[in-house]
């Protein structure tokens, strides 16, 4: 009966896996559609952009399904500015301006920590059972994503003045992922995952606009420049990278928990590593197989199912 029980729970969360990693590979194409929009569009600019197809997207989703927005109560609101605020304004803030001080290999080292983040905060604020055999699969996930990261760019460690400076700013993009990560519990079951997005991104995108154009960074002008390959990056970025994959993530944290959905984000330094090989021509490596080995024994191990953490899920 216990065998019978673990077989039925894996059986019934199997799309939910599906669906987190196939989050996770669209996410990973992000870095890819990011270059080919590099040096045309302001970092600022391009994030606005980004979330502007977004709201698009998701206002058009819920009209073509007939599916009204819901009217979230005062406190709704609050926690919705707050989802909006870390998960979209305040991570893009410090992830484009992190940039400006340390490179992407380096950066991605620093996020592939969200897991770890994501766990521990969830054990210490929502009393979440980890167990030895989960904390051992975040730990080969963030070892994984480490051994791709640097095999990709073994000179990211090779440190800049100010590079501390940028460090300080990744690290600000994992608390931001963080808070976008946990305090949705509520707002996922009262509203949903779509609601909830829809929201979190729209409010998020006003934050975005309105630094944009108090900096002026909003150029129309580079905007009519784009050519269709930075045109169907940020179709990308926008629809698939932030509308549908944030939908997924979220509700792969209902279904299953946040940190258990967490650990899929070690597999973006993969999936990016393995498009830029397939689109961009990047070589690959033994290491970053061994890597990427890594990342998916952690991710099992972290979901192994266990009949009493599932009796003790949070999220």
């Amino acid at each position: 009966m216990h065998n019978l029980e673990q077989t039925h729970t894996t059986a019934a969360e199997m799309p939910v896996y599906l669906t987190l990693a196939a989050v996770t590979m669209v996410w990973g194409g992000t870095f890819v559609a990011g270059r080919f929009l590099a040096g045309s569009l302001s970092p600022m600019f391009a994030a606005s952009l980004r979330f502007l197809l977004a709201s698009a997207a998701l206002l058009g989703f819920l009209w073509l399904a007939r599916i009204p927005l819901a009217r979230p109560t005062p406190r709704q609101w609050l926690q919705l500015a707050m989802l909006g605020f870390f998960g979209i304004f305040f991570y893009n803030l410090c992830f484009f301006y992190g940039l400006q001080y340390i490179n992407a290999s380096r950066a991605s080292l620093i996020v592939a920590l969200n897991p770890a983040v994501i766990g521990l905060a969830s054990w210490l604020l929502f009393k979440e059972r980890l167990g030895r055999v989960k904390v051992a699969g975040i730990a080969v996930c963030i070892v994984g994503a480490g051994v791709v990261i640097v095999s990709r760019n073994p000179q990211l460690l090779a440190a800049t003045p100010d590079a501390w400076f940028g460090d300080v700013l990744i690290l600000g993009c994992v608390l931001g992922w963080g808070v976008y990560s946990l305090f949705s519990r509520g707002l996922n079951q009262a509203l949903g995952p779509v609601q909830t997005v829809t929201y979190s991104i729209l409010i998020g995108t006003l934050m975005l606009w309105t630094l944009a154009a108090v900096r002026g960074e909003l150029s129309w002008a580079a905007l009519l420049n784009l050519g269709t390959p930075q045109w169907l990056s940020l179709v990308y970025l926008g629809v698939l990278g932030s509308a549908l994959a944030y939908i997924g993530y979220y509700d792969g944290i209902r279904k299953i928990g946040a940190t258990r959905s967490g650990v899929f984000i070690a597999l973006n330094p993969l999936t990016a590593v393995l498009l830029g090989a397939l689109l961009l021509g990047e070589q690959l490596t033994l290491t970053m197989g061994l890597g990427g080995a890594l990342i998916l024994t952690g991710i099992y191990l972290c979901n192994k199912p266990l009949a009493p953490s599932a009796k003790k899920r949070i999220l």
